[in-house]
C-alpha cells in the first residue's frame, strides 16, 4: 500500500501542499483499524473527507454501500479516479467540505445510516468537526484522525488541563471515544506531531435541557475565555450577559457553584444550569 501511494504521487507528479495539511496514510494496518472503528455495515453510506489518492477509500468501498469522497485538491482527482476505477459505489466530489451542504451531499442516497470517516487536515480540524456536528443530525457516527492533543481535548472530563470549550461542545452533540494513537512514521510526508483516531457517536438526544442553545455556548465560551481568572470574573469581563458582578455571584451561589472556581471545574450539566439561569 505504501508503494501504491508513492507510485500514484510520482506518476501524477503530485506536489503535496503543506498549506492543505496533506499527509497521506501509507500503513495498511492503520487504515484497516480506522475503518474497523467506523463499525461499517453493508447498507451504510460514508462521507470521506480528504481521501487524498484513495488508500482508505478503497477499504471503505469494500465494506459500505456507498462512499462519497470529498477532496478539495483538484490535482489529486486523476490519481484518485485511477486508484478507485474498479469500484462502482464511490462518488468523487472536488470541493472544500467547509463549502458543502452536508444534507445536499446525501441527496438521492438511500441508506440506514450515514457515517463520516476522515484523516483531517490538522489546521482546520475543529471547524470541520463542529460543522458536521451542528449541521446534520443524520450522521450517526464519525471517525477522525486528528492531532493527538486535539483528540485529548475533545474527550477530556472536567477538572483537567485538556478540558475546555471544545470538550463541552463536542460532548453536547456526541460521545467521544479515543480509539488509538498513530505514529508519524505511518504517513508520507511525516507530520511533526503524533496523531490519534477518535470516534464520535452522536447523542440521540442532548445530554442537557437548554432554554437557549446560543446562550449556553456563549456561557461556555465566556467561562473558558480567560482560563486563569475565576469563574465570576471571567463571566463578568465577557460582558455579554447584562448582569452586574453581584448578580452573577448570586446566580452562582443559587446553583451551589463556588464563584472562585475556574471554568474547567464545571460539568456540562452545570454549564446548562448556569446558562438557563442567565436566560431567566
Amino acid at each position: 500500500m505504501a508503494e501504491s501511494t508513492r507510485r500514484l504521487i510520482q506518476k501524477h507528479n503530485i506536489k503535496l501542499t503543506k498549506s492543505l495539511g496533506q499527509n497521506f496514510l501509507t500503513d495498511e494496518k492503520v487504515v484497516k483499524k480506522i475503518v474497523d472503528t467506523a463499525e461499517l455495515a453493508d447498507n451504510d453510506t460514508v462521507i470521506e473527507i480528504g481521501p487524498g489518492v484513495g488508500s482508505m477509500t478503497v477499504e471503505l468501498a469494500k465494506r459500505a454501500k456507498k462512499v462519497i469522497a470529498v477532496e478539495i485538491d483538484k490535482r489529486l482527482i486523476p490519481a484518485l479516479k485511477e486508484n478507485l476505477e474498479e469500484f462502482q459505489n464511490i462518488q468523487i466530489i472536488n470541493m472544500d467540505i467547509m463549502d458543502a451542504d452536508i444534507k445536499e451531499l446525501q441527496k438521492g442516497v438511500q441508506t440506514d445510516r450515514l457515517k463520516v470517516v476522515a484523516n483531517l487536515p490538522y489546521y482546520i480540524t475543529t471547524p470541520i468537526i463542529m460543522k458536521l456536528l451542528e449541521e446534520d443530525d443524520n450522521i450517526s457516527l464519525m471517525v477522525f484522525m486528528v492531532q493527538k492533543e486535539v483528540a485529548r481535548r475533545m474527550a477530556a472530563q472536567p477538572g483537567g488541563k485538556d478540558y475546555g470549550s471544545l470538550s463541552v461542545a463536542v460532548q453536547y452533540y456526541s460521545k467521544p471515544e479515543i480509539a488509538f494513537d498513530v505514529s508519524p512514521h505511518c504517513f508520507v510526508p511525516q507530520p511533526d506531531v503524533d496523531s490519534t483516531v477518535i470516534k464520535l457517536k452522536r447523542n440521540e438526544t442532548p445530554p442537557v435541557k437548554l432554554l437557549d442553545k446560543e446562550l449556553f455556548f456563549r456561557t461556555v465560551k465566556a467561562s473558558f475565555g480567560q482560563r486563569r481568572k475565576t469563574l465570576v470574573n471571567a463571566l463578568y469581563n465577557f460582558g455579554g450577559f447584562q448582569k452586574t458582578k453581584e448578580e452573577i455571584k448570586e446566580i452562582l451561589h443559587s446553583l451551589e457553584i463556588n464563584e472562585n472556581v475556574r471554568g474547567e471545574a464545571l460539568s456540562i450539566t452545570q454549564f446548562a444550569e448556569l446558562s438557563n439561569a442567565f436566560f431567566k
